[in-house]
């Protein structure tokens, strides 16, 4: 059995690295803190039996090996998520996925089970995308999506090259990850307030919708707000402005299932009194429906040219992420569905409103995700906040799903 206090002291022990004043945590990728947050979690996949390696991008894989004999090819069942954060982050989100697994771990060793497959839990680098673009980079490097030498080579929002921080901190290591993997689960919060909502207490998550992000770049000209009429100005502000709305209109044609942010805006030179001559900002489209997705996508083509028409500017863009939706294998989402309800929890069918690890990781071998509530369904904030009834009632259910998966023979 979990050990709910346990899962809770190193979900707070690990949230006391990157602390913020009031609550919540800062470990963006690849800083100070995300090193402090990793070395800790090293130690603790140590003080367990874990096997530790890490691989050329950073990601981190604690393994616990299966009973005697058996073959050094066998396929590994992986639990996973991330310890980084957003700037302003809270102490669950995809830690949590990472500290379940070592609970799952440590109940397993309590127990003195052995399995028929090893047992890994990843901490994937970089997933948030906060300082890097793209999110779930290690996820994706690890799965070839993208090459480790293009990974490296990206700059950062403070103009830092991914392949130097990596190495500064000392996780540029030299391991790998499992070669064969028979299932990947990560236990994840919720992020959105249906769960709550609907007095539910397990997501049984079926896939993640597409994810498209783009920058958009207005460039016109500086001229005095008081003396430049609005026919002779060419003003970026206002392309962006005129941007701004528009992906909500797109959104509301589209209807149900899309989403549309603009998440960052900046103005240059960003003075009361001058027309701004240059915009930057970012746009976020998610669709579970790819069609609908790519239709979003061509609206906000329009958008852009008859925004920057209007104001007199030119407009370049350039994509910083574009993953597909994805459908998580079917047999695993039963068997999430079969072990919480065996639990006697309450359950909903659903599709992540956000990117995960466990999308990339579909791309080479059977994954879902275990939802539990966020409470007000707040998350990539400080006041973030899972009960720990909420927390062990998902381990839980990671735990039985572990135990089925890693010895087949006893839990087909």
């Amino acid at each position: 059995m979990i050990d709910a206090a346990r899962l809770q002291a190193r979900i707070e022990s690990l949230g006391a690295i990157g602390a913020l004043p009031g609550g919540g945590v800062c470990r963006l990728a690849l800083t100070p803190a995300d090193k402090a947050g990793r070395d800790w979690l090293i130690a603790q996949m140590e003080s367990l039996g874990l096997a530790v390696a890490i691989d050329p991008i950073g990601n981190i894989f604690g393994t616990r090996p299966a009973r005697p004999g058996t073959t050094a090819d066998a396929p590994h069942v992986m639990i996973g998520s991330h310890i980084d954060t957003v700037a302003t982050g809270g102490l669950y989100d995809g830690a949590l996925g990472v500290l379940a697994g070592l609970e799952v771990v440590a109940a397993l060793n309590d127990a003195g089970t052995e399995t028929d497959l090893p047992v890994t839990v990843a901490a994937f680098t970089n997933e948030e995308g906060a300082r890097f673009a793209p999110d779930m980079l290690g996820s994706l490097v690890f799965v070839g999506g993208l090459s480790l030498e293009e990974a490296l080579e990206i700059r950062g929002i403070d103009g830092t090259r991914l392949g130097d921080e990596l190495a500064a901190i000392g996780h540029a290591g030299t391991g790998a990850g499992p070669s064969a993997i028979a299932a990947y689960v990560e236990l994840h919060i919720e992020q959105g307030p249906i769960l709550e909502d609907e007095g539910l207490q397990i997501g049984v998550v079926e896939g993640v919708q597409g994810i498209s992000w783009t920058e958009v770049t207005f460039s016109g000209a500086s001229a005095h707000a008081g003396t430049t009429p609005l026919r002779l100005r060419a003003d970026a502000g206002l392309a962006a402005g005129r941007t701004a709305c528009g992906v909500r209109d797109i959104i509301t044609a589209i209807g149900p299932g899309q989403l549309g942010t603009v998440g960052a805006v900046t103005l240059s030179p960003n003075l009361v009194n001058v027309v701004a001559e240059r915009a930057v900002m970012t746009v976020d489209l998610r669709n579970p429906d790819d069609a609908a997705l790519i239709e979003a996508e061509a609206a906000l083509a329009t958008l852009i040219a008859a925004a920057a028409a209007e104001a007199n500017v030119t407009a370049t863009t350039r994509s910083l992420a574009r993953f597909d939706p994805v459908d998580f294998a079917p047999e695993l989402v039963d068997a999430v569905e079969a072990e919480a309800q065996a639990l006697g929890l309450t359950t909903r069918r659903m599709f992540s409103g956000a990117g995960h690890d466990a999308q990339m990781i579909a791309r080479i071998a059977p994954a879902t995700m275990i939802f539990v509530p966020s409470q007000k369904g707040i998350s990539h904030n400080i006041r973030e906040y899972t009960p720990p009834e909420d927390l062990a009632r998902g381990t839980a259910v990671l735990h039985a799903l572990i135990a089925r998966l890693s010895t087949p023979k006893q839990g087909a």
